[in-house]
C-alpha cells in the first residue's frame, strides 16, 4: 500500500511539473529548446494521461517542436516515447512530418509504432497520397505494411478524388488494388461516372487482386445494374477467392435474380468455404 501512494504522489507531483511546464510555454511567444525537450521528455512516461497532456501541449507549440518530435519518432530507443511521437505528429499537423512518418510506418520494429504512424499519415489528405504509393510500390515491404498504406488510401478517400483516381489506374497492382477500394466513399457522394468506370474496368482487371477489390466495392455500393451480369458471371471464374467475393456482393446488393445461377454453380462447386457462402445466399434468396 504504501509504495501505491508513493507511485501516486509521485504521479500527481509529475502533473503538477507538467502544468507548470506548459503555463511557461503558453507565457512566451518564442519556445525554447529546453521547454519542448522537457515535453518531448513526457513523451516516455509510463502515465498515459501524463503522456497525452504533453502531446497537448506539444501541438499547442506546433512546428517549432517538430525536429525534436521527429527526432523521438526516429531515435528514441524507448518504444513508449515512439508511440507518443507519432500521435502527437498527428496533433501538430504539419505535413512536413510525413516523409518521416513514413520512415516510422516502413522501419520501426514495433508495430504499435507503426499503426500510430499510418493514423497520422491519414489525416494528411491529399499531401500524403505520393507517399503512401510508393509504399505500395516497394516490394521490400510486410503485407501489415502494405494494409496500413492501403487503409490511409482509403480513409483519405473522398477528400483526394483526382490523386486516388490516378493511383487506380497505376500498374501497379497494389496501388491500383488500394486505389480501387479508396473510391468507395467519393462515388458514394459524387456518383462519378469515370470513378465507376474505373470500377468497372478493375473487376476485369488481370491482377486477382484488383478484381476482387472491385468485386468487393460494387458490393458495398447501391446497385449498378450494369455490373450485376459480370458479378454472376465470376460465379465461374477458375479463383475460389474471386468466386466468393462475388456470392458476398451479390448478397449484399440482394440480387435475387442471381438464385438460379447459384443453384447450377453450387452443383459443381468443390471449394468447401465458397460452397458455404453460396447456401447462405441461396437461403437468403429463398427467404
Amino acid at each position: 500500500m504504501d509504495n501505491y501512494l508513493k507511485k501516486e504522489l509521485t504521479t500527481e507531483e509529475r502533473r503538477e511539473k507538467n502544468k507548470g511546464a506548459k503555463k511557461k510555454i503558453k507565457s512566451k511567444k518564442k519556445r525554447n529548446q529546453s521547454e519542448i525537450k522537457l515535453l518531448i521528455k513526457g513523451l516516455s512516461d509510463e502515465n498515459g494521461l501524463i503522456r497525452r497532456s504533453h502531446s497537448e501541449a506539444l501541438a499547442q507549440v506546433g512546428a517549432e517542436a517538430l525536429p525534436e518530435l521527429i527526432k523521438a519518432l526516429l531515435s528514441s530507443k524507448n518504444v513508449i516515447q515512439r508511440r507518443a511521437a507519432a500521435k502527437t505528429l498527428k496533433l501538430v499537423e504539419d505535413p512536413k512530418a510525413l516523409p518521416h512518418l513514413i520512415k516510422a510506418l516502413t522501419n520501426d520494429s514495433d508495430y504499435v509504432v507503426q499503426f500510430s504512424a499510418a493514423g497520422a499519415i491519414a489525416i494528411f489528405g491529399e499531401d500524403a497520397v505520393n507517399h503512401l504509393i510508393m509504399v505500395l510500390e516497394n516490394q521490400e515491404y510486410t503485407e501489415m505494411q502494405y494494409g496500413l498504406a492501403a487503409w490511409c488510401l482509403e480513409f483519405i478517400g473522398a477528400k483526394a478524388p483526382t490523386a486516388i483516381k490516378k493511383a487506380a489506374k497505376s500498374k501497379n497492382t497494389n496501388v491500383k488494388s488500394a486505389a480501387i477500394s479508396a473510391l468507395e466513399e467519393h462515388i458514394r457522394q459524387s456518383k462519378d461516372q469515370e470513378a465507376i468506370q474505373l470500377v468497372e474496368s478493375a473487376i476485369n482487371d488481370t491482377a486477382e487482386n484488383v478484381q476482387i477489390e472491385a468485386i468487393k466495392l460494387v458490393g458495398k455500393l447501391s446497385r449498378i445494374d450494369s455490373l450485376i451480369p459480370t458479378l454472376i458471371l465470376k460465379l465461374k471464374n477458375k479463383s475460389p477467392d474471386i468466386r466468393k467475393a462475388s456470392v458476398l456482393s451479390l448478397m449484399q446488393l440482394n440480387i435475387s435474380e442471381a438464385i438460379n445461377p447459384l443453384k447450377e454453380v453450387l452443383k459443381i462447386e468443390e471449394d468447401t468455404n465458397v460452397r458455404t457462402i453460396i447456401k447462405l445466399a441461396i437461403k437468403k434468396f429463398n427467404n
